[in-house]
C-alpha cells in the first residue's frame, strides 16, 4: 500500500509527458484536459519535471494585447533517441531529440541479407560518429527497424528465405553488445507506422495500416491507437498473401505471393524479361515520369494487386486510414488509382466509403524515425530506473 502513491505520481508523470510529445507545446489548462488529472497535480508535477530540466514553462508567442499565458513543452536536448533502419541493402541511423526531431542522419550502403556481422559493425560506427555531436548520457537508446519479420517473445529473427546470414539472430542483443544502449528492434512496417502515426498523415488517427512496398512487403496495423502485433509478432506479412495460384515461386516457399508482383524488384524484373535487357529499380521511377506504357502497365498491374490484398485486410480490420509507403510509392497515382478501384470492388462500400488511401509524409526515413519514437515512449517516465512501455502502446 506505501507503494501506491509513488505509482500513481508515476502514472501522472507519464501521462503529462505523452501530452507533450503528442501535443507539443500546451498551457497548463490544456494539460488538464488531455491527462485527466487536477490542477494541483498538474502543477506538482509540472514543477518537478521544470525542476529536472526535462520541460519548460515559458510565455506563448502571441500577438494580443496584455499578458501571454505560460505554456510548456518538452526540451528537445534533455533527451535523445537512436532510430536505425535496416534494410536489404543499407543500414541508416537517425537521431531524434525529445520532441522527435532527427538532429543528425546518415547511411551507409550494404549487403545486409548476407553479412549479419558486417551490419551491425557499421551501425555500431554510424551510433559513435552521431555520439560526438551529443552528451552521449542522454541517449535513452536504439531502436531498430528491420526488413524481417521479428519474434516478439524470443527477439530472433525469422529471416529465412529472405535474409540469410541473419538466420536465428538476436540483433537487440548483438546491438547492445556493440553500442552498449539498451536496444528495441521491431520489424521495418511496424516501424513505420508508429512514425507516421507520429509524425505523419496517420497523425491522430487511431486506425491505420502503413503498407511499405519495397523490395520486401510488409504491413504495420494499429487499431484503437494500439499497434497489433500478434502471437509471434508476425502481423503484417501482407507480402507473402497469395494473389496468382500460377504465379513465380517466393523466396517463402509460397507461390504468387503479393512480393512476387508488386514489389519494385519484381517489376523491374518482369520490365527486365519482356524487353530483354537490365532493367534496375532506379530506372523503373524514370520510366514512369517518361510515361512509358510497359512501366505504367506494369505498376498498375501491381498496384491491382495491392489493392485486392489490401481489401481482405479492409474487411478484416475496417481501418480509417491506409498509408503507402517504400520506394513504390513514389509512383505517385499510377499506383493508387488501381489500388483504390480494387479496394472498391472487393470490398463493401460500407468500409470503403469513407477510408483514405495516402501517401507516405516521410519517405524512406518512417522506419528510423518510428523505431526512436519507440524508445522514446518506452523511457517517456525518464526516473532513476525507467519503466520500458510495451512497443504495442504508440
Amino acid at each position: 500500500m506505501s507503494d501506491a502513491p509513488a505509482n500513481m505520481r508515476r502514472l501522472g508523470r507519464l501521462r503529462v509527458l505523452q501530452a507533450l510529445c503528442e501535443v507539443g507545446e500546451v498551457s497548463r489548462g490544456d494539460l488538464l484536459r488531455h491527462t485527466g488529472l487536477s490542477r494541483a497535480t498538474i502543477s506538482s508535477l509540472v514543477a518537478d519535471l521544470v525542476r529536472e530540466g526535462v520541460v519548460r514553462e515559458q510565455s506563448a508567442a502571441s500577438s494580443r494585447l496584455g499578458r501571454p499565458p505560460l505554456v510548456v513543452s518538452l526540451v528537445p536536448e534533455a533527451g535523445y533517441a537512436f532510430g536505425l533502419d535496416i534494410g536489404h541493402d543499407h543500414a541508416r541511423l537517425i537521431l531524434s531529440d525529445l520532441t522527435g526531431t532527427p538532429v543528425w542522419d546518415d547511411s551507409v550502403e550494404l549487403d545486409v541479407d548476407s553479412s549479419a556481422d558486417d551490419t551491425v559493425a557499421a551501425a555500431a560506427e554510424l551510433v559513435e560518429a552521431a555520439s560526438e555531436e551529443i552528451d552521449r548520457t542522454r541517449v535513452l537508446g536504439l531502436g531498430v527497424g528491420i526488413a524481417c519479420p521479428v519474434d516478439r517473445r524470443t527477439g530472433v529473427l525469422r529471416a529465412e528465405g529472405i535474409m540469410p546470414s541473419w538466420v536465428g539472430a538476436k540483433p537487440a542483443a548483438m546491438l547492445t553488445e556493440r553500442t552498449g544502449l539498451r536496444t528495441l528492434v521491431v520489424n521495418d512496417a511496424n516501424a513505420c507506422v508508429v512514425a507516421e502515426r507520429r509524425y505523419g498523415v496517420a497523425r491522430h488517427c487511431d486506425d491505420v495500416v502503413y503498407l511499405r512496398l519495397s523490395a520486401g512487403i510488409g504491413a504495420g496495423v494499429v487499431c484503437d491507437g494500439r499497434m497489433l502485433l500478434g502471437h509471434d509478432g508476425l502481423v503484417g506479412e501482407l507480402g507473402h498473401v497469395s494473389v496468382d495460384p500460377n504465379g513465380e515461386v517466393c523466396r517463402c516457399g509460397n507461390r504468387g505471393c503479393l512480393e512476387t508482383i508488386a514489389s519494385p524488384t519484381a517489376i523491374s524484373r518482369l520490365l527486365s524479361r519482356s524487353w530483354r535487357r537490365e532493367v534496375l529499380n532506379a530506372e523503373l521511377m524514370s520510366l514512369l515520369l517518361a510515361g512509358d506504357r510497359g512501366a505504367v502497365r506494369a505498376v498498375e498491374d501491381a498496384g491491382e494487386a495491392v489493392g485486392r490484398t489490401l481489401a481482405m485486410t479492409v474487411m478484416a480490420l475496417n481501418p480509417e486510414l491506409v498509408v503507402v509507403g517504400g520506394e513504390l510509392a513514389a509512383a505517385g497515382e499510377v499506383l493508387f488509382d488501381p489500388i483504390r478501384r480494387a479496394l472498391r470492388r472487393n470490398s463493401v462500400s460500407d468500409l470503403h466509403g469513407d477510408l483514405q488511401i495516402m501517401a507516405s509524409a516521410l519517405g524512406d526515413g518512417a522506419s528510423a524515425r518510428g523505431a526512436a519514437a519507440l524508445v522514446l515512449s518506452a523511457a517517456l517516465v525518464l526516473s532513476e530506473t525507467p519503466q520500458l512501455l510495451t512497443i504495442d502502446k504508440v
